[in-house]
């Protein structure tokens, strides 16, 4: 029987950075076996989102829980254990062999000093398995590809096996086949039980594989619900300033097609959103 508990749950959440609002009043619910996708131009809030969602950043106003618990009221390592994030980049700039990095996720089951187990070292071979960089175990992370990188830190956030996973761009730096790969797994996931939160600029790929859709702009949640109701023509005209077709595939599955307004038409758009 599939589990009605929200898993994470974000209400009311501000932001506040300079004297400027990146966030506000943003309210998401997320159940398990679900992968969430946050979408939205640039600047819209969506990492700043997943970073306070991840207990990294404490939100100005309004709550983030996790399995009913505040995470501002939570140890770290309790977090670590229930949610992961991954960001679109990060500095791994010293000779760590790739096994040694995914073994980091596995920080927050053991004690300070306490030596890998067994459980710990097969939590990292599964998570290398999954994410397709086994073969790579034994190499320093400074001789990788960006790609190779970022499923790396894929791996490393599986190896937690905490039940929440926030990503942020994880396949702005995968070639297609890897890519898809990522985002299969995240699918395979969500199946499994775990909740899954990705933030996306791929709005065809938020069609296949995304339970949930969250569109943001400017800091707020213009629109939640699924696919078909949240990319809508309307909403991708006011966020993105396009115009959109909704096609199929030889499949049926749905796809965008999307073609630039022209200036004066973009301009009326933007200017209807303030």
């Amino acid at each position: 029987m599939i589990e009605t508990t929200n898993i994470l749950s974000i209400a009311g959440l501000g932001f506040r950075r300079s004297n400027r609002w990146v966030l506000r009043n943003v309210a998401i619910d997320i159940l398990p076996r679900t992968v969430a996708a946050l979408v939205g131009p640039n600047g819209s809030g969506k990492s700043t989102l997943l970073r306070c969602a991840a207990g990294l950043w404490q939100p100005t106003e309004g709550s983030v829980r996790i399995e009913g618990r505040n995470i501002q009221d939570m140890p770290r390592p309790r977090i670590a254990r229930c949610v992961t994030y991954v960001p679109q980049e990060a500095h791994l700039d010293f000779d760590f062999t790739i096994r040694e990095i995914v073994l980091m996720g596995r920080y927050s089951h053991r004690g300070r000093f306490e030596r890998d187990t067994q459980e710990d070292r097969q939590a990292a071979d599964d998570a290398m398995m999954r994410t397709d960089v086994m073969h790579l175990a034994e190499r320093p992370v400074t001789q990788l590809s960006g790609g190779e990188r970022q499923r790396v830190l894929i791996a490393r956030s599986l190896a937690t096996q905490a039940n929440v996973l926030l990503l942020d761009e994880p396949t702005a730096n995968l070639d297609v086949d890897h890519g898809l790969e990522v985002l299969e797994l995240c699918r395979s996931l969500a199946d499994e039980g775990r909740s899954v939160v990705i933030a996306m600029h791929d709005l065809n790929a938020v069609c296949r594989y995304a339970d949930q859709v969250a569109l943001m702009d400017e800091g707020r949640l213009i629109a939640l619900g699924d696919s078909s109701s949240v990319l809508t023509p309307e909403n991708l005209e006011r966020a993105f300033h396009v115009r959109s077709e909704a096609l199929a595939s030889a499949d049926g599955s749905p796809f965008l097609l999307f073609h630039r307004l022209t200036r004066d038409i973009a301009a009326v758009a933007k200017a209807g959103r303030t």
